[in-house]
């Protein structure tokens, strides 16, 4: 394993640019600049550490030790390289976006907004990052906290009552972490990340296993928005667009389900699990936040509400994927990380868009607007498509796998529900679109396309879903590192 100060830079970059947003609060073109800049050699630094990572290679970094067999280190392994791929690419997008967006709408507080934003992506990093459950809670923690003022950005009694829900369900979920991490110590005298589990060799009776793997889920399964721990997402669409963005296809949830496969494969590992039967929880609590999500998801007219128990029912495909315990399975978990990213962002990038450009948010107000905002709908057709897991897009690919895993493992009722959720994906999607194609407008003669600093980064992602579809290796061969991932997990590393 190397040494490299690499895996630093990438977290410290975001984290440098904060001053120097904060200082330019009175230039606004200066003020983005740096969020781009950072955005840019974030993703540069990220980028230097995939040949490696495509090796099956791991760059370490011991920065101190808070404790005897404690440190607090880095460890950039083709898990986390994988992870930061897609959150700091998609970075960009969303603060090209978010210029377009944040002036579009006149939003207030805009330094703030920035500022936070680029403590997130810092935080996510580190959690990509992390060598051990330490030094990982340690920047899930900071995620939740930078993420709370762009929760509340609105600043409105329905945005403050969000933000106070979201502190509520994380910063509990982070006390379960901790008393999670205290007991594998106690158990293992170990908290160092590993292939094998760091339960792997230890002989633990089944009642202090199962309590502390529901600790654990405790503490990762909120951020994962795992049933029933995901009211506050819903309630968190009251945030400006981006941030919706950020919490659904960057970061927030994104590294709830990154956690869920690290302590999962990492922590108590592939046998562990099968052995203890760990995984049937991980398969019934997936499965029915997967139909349930579909189901509440028709209820909404609210469009970013409907996305949001979307994502609900997407993020558990990722822990469904993990909880078959076959490699296939687990594949398609990882691959639906960077499927999911880019077709969720680019529809909430679309909702926004139409909330900025026609002040419209319900889904019944949505007659005809493909007319006036033709590349919206099309990036929008393009994203549903892909949830829903129609070839060629990267959403069929990442279920194809998880089908094929459930097959793997003989067992049938995942595959099932996975045909059912398609299903339902058809159906909450695709009146959205017919109203928009198919439906007489009303009202929109004046209107047009959004602000190409919204249009163009949602088009650019919504390509990407294709792209990656057609060629799931292109530029930075996700699925040989999806496969790779998965084959280290189940033969010990």
């Amino acid at each position: 394993m190397d040494i490299s100060i690499v895996p630093l830079l990438a977290i410290l970059t975001s984290l440098a640019a904060v001053p120097l947003i904060l200082f330019s609060s009175k230039k606004p073109n200066l003020r983005e600049g740096w969020t781009i800049l950072a955005g840019v050699v974030k993703f540069g630094l990220v980028l230097s550490l995939l040949p490696g990572a495509i090796a099956g290679k791991s760059v370490e970094l011991h920065l101190f030790n808070l404790a005897p067999d404690m440190p607090f280190a880095l460890n950039a392994d083709p898990l986390g390289v994988f992870f930061a791929v897609i959150a700091s690419g998609l970075w960009i997008f969303t603060s090209f976006y978010s210029i377009g967006y944040m002036r579009g709408a006149g939003e207030k507080k805009q330094t703030r907004y920035f500022a936070s934003f680029a403590v997130c992506l810092s935080a996510t990093i580190g959690i990509a990052f992390s060598a051990n459950l330490l030094t990982f809670i340690v920047f899930y923690e900071m995620l939740t906290l930078a993420t709370y003022p762009l929760v509340i950005h609105k600043e409105t009694k329905k945005a403050i009552n969000a933000g106070r829900k979201y502190l509520s369900y994380t910063l509990t979920a982070g006390l379960l972490l901790i008393a999670a991490a205290g007991l594998t110590y106690y158990y293992t005298g170990s908290i160092d990340f590993n292939p094998e589990g760091i339960f792997g060799n230890a002989n633990i009776p089944h009642t202090a296993m199962l309590v502390t793997f529901i600790l654990f889920l405790g503490g990762v399964g909120v951020k994962a928005g795992i049933m029933p721990l995901h009211s506050w997402l819903p309630s968190a669409m009251a945030a400006p667009t981006p941030v919706s963005a950020l919490l659904h296809a960057v970061a927030v949830v994104k590294s709830g389900v990154f956690a869920v496969i690290r302590v999962t494969g990492f922590v108590f590992g592939t046998d562990v699990m099968a052995s203890y039967g760990l995984n049937d929880i991980l398969i019934v609590l997936a499965g029915a936040t997967i139909i349930l999500a579909s189901l509440l998801a028709f209820a909404q007219d609210n469009l970013k509400r409907r996305l949001a128990y979307s994502t609900v029912g997407h993020l558990s495909y990722i822990v469904l994927g993990v909880a078959l315990m076959t490699p296939l399975g687990m594949q398609g978990g990882i691959m639906h990380i960077a499927a999911h990213a880019t077709m969720k962002i680019t529809l909430f990038f679309c909702a926004g868009a139409i909330y900025v450009n026609l002040h419209r948010e319900n889904i019944s107000q949505l007659n005809g607007i493909a007319k006036v905002m033709p590349w919206t709908m099309a990036a929008f057709t393009i994203g549903s498509m892909g949830l829903a897991g129609v070839p060629p897009l990267n959403g069929f690919v990442s279920k194809w796998f998880l089908a094929m895993g459930s097959l793997q493992g003989d067992m049938i009722l995942p595959l099932i529900i996975l045909i059912i959720s398609g299903l339902l994906n058809v159906g909450y999607f695709f009146p959205i679109i017919q109203r928009a194609y198919f439906r007489k407008g009303e009202g929109l003669e004046k209107y047009g396309e959004a602000s190409p600093f919204m249009v163009v980064p949602l088009f650019t992602t919504a390509v990407l879903s294709i792209l990656f579809g057609l060629f799931p290796n292109l530029f930075f061969h996700f699925f040989d590192l999806a496969t790779s991932i998965a084959s280290s997990l189940f033969s010990g590393g």
